[in-house]
């Protein structure tokens, strides 16, 4: 996939194309139904399927304290677009220059311009231009101008609920749902970071954890214990992963996260990792001391291997 992030990078011979635009975050299963929509009138047509995005939630410059949390970092989406299958995104710098742009210019210069648009896909809500005074209609109104055709793509409702969106992923997230929330994104919520030097108290009571540095890429779920996916490189792990302060002991931060790669004994000091959670297993809760926690994640780590598929621990 081609990947820039100004207009002056993109070739000057690269179209025509079919286009879509939008936030993308998470990616989730109402923006792959429009990606995969845009494929098809892209392969009929003998055009180039792009995307158009931004650096950040367009809130976080015009209202930041209403600017909700992203699902994934601009590295985690341009990743995840990658893998839906499109040509080519364009990732814009949402900042005040782009926000007074005109909805009628933004269209002449991005879609017209640069992208050579001969089709252009959004949702019936889609708003663009300065003040958000751009829409369907308008959209439609240069349209027909500029030659291209605008195509609206009806919302994805799974058995009759409400719209698939970023709202309700980050809602099911916020209440543990994770396998919930994975059916509304197609692939399994994950979250990025560094491994960086713990307590070893895990260690000491026989399950050695990855403590993630709190520079994490990606939207961290509701406290608790889950059953996850450690990925390092290449290689991926059954894991056990706790998500809080662990009550238990004392001087622990908030929303730390902690990853237990069953039957490994792994040194991941400073290497990037993956987490992809699976299911919720139970919440935080402080126990009476070491022993206490310890079977506690003996009883996890059981009901965990079940979950992910891995053989029982062998008796020793």
């Amino acid at each position: 996939m081609l990947a820039w992030f100004a207009l002056s990078e993109v070739p000057l011979d690269f179209g025509p194309s079919a286009v879509t635009i939008g936030k993308f975050d998470g990616v989730h299963a109402g923006h792959l139904a429009v990606i995969d929509e845009l494929r098809k009138a892209a392969a009929a047509r003998g055009l180039s399927a792009a995307v158009v995005t931004f650096d950040r939630h367009p809130l976080a410059l015009l209202h930041p304290q209403l600017c909700p949390v992203n699902l994934v970092s601009p590295a985690q989406k341009l990743e995840l677009l990658a893998a839906s299958g499109v040509d080519a995104t364009l990732t814009l710098t949402f900042d005040q220059a782009l926000s007074d742009v005109p909805a009628e210019e933004f269209v002449r210069q991005v879609l017209v311009n640069t992208l050579q648009a001969r089709v252009v896909m959004v949702g019936a809500d889609f708003r663009f231009g300065a003040g958000g005074r751009g829409n369907v209609d308008l959209l439609r109104a240069v349209a027909s101008s500029e030659g291209f055709e605008v195509v609206v793509i009806d919302d994805v409702s799974p058995e009759g609920q409400r719209r698939v969106s970023s709202t309700w992923v980050r809602e099911l997230l916020t209440e543990g749902r994770v396998d919930a929330a994975a059916e509304l994104l197609g692939t399994l919520p994950t979250i990025r970071s560094v491994v960086v030097h713990g307590h070893q108290r895990g260690r000491a009571l026989g399950y050695p954890t990855a403590n993630l540095s709190p520079e994490i890429e990606g939207y961290i779920p509701a406290d608790g214990v889950y059953a996850a996916w450690l990925t390092v490189g290449h290689e991926r792990y059954a894991a056990a992963v706790s998500v809080g302060n662990n009550p238990t002991f004392e001087g622990v931060p908030e929303k730390q996260v902690e990853a237990h790669a069953i039957d490994q004994d792994l040194d991941l000091y400073g290497q990037g990792v993956e987490v992809s959670f699976v299911k919720y297993i139970r919440g935080m809760r402080k126990f009476s001391g070491a022993v206490a926690l310890a079977e506690q994640m003996r009883s996890d780590e059981a009901e965990i291997r079940s979950i992910l598929g891995v053989p029982p621990r062998a008796s020793s």
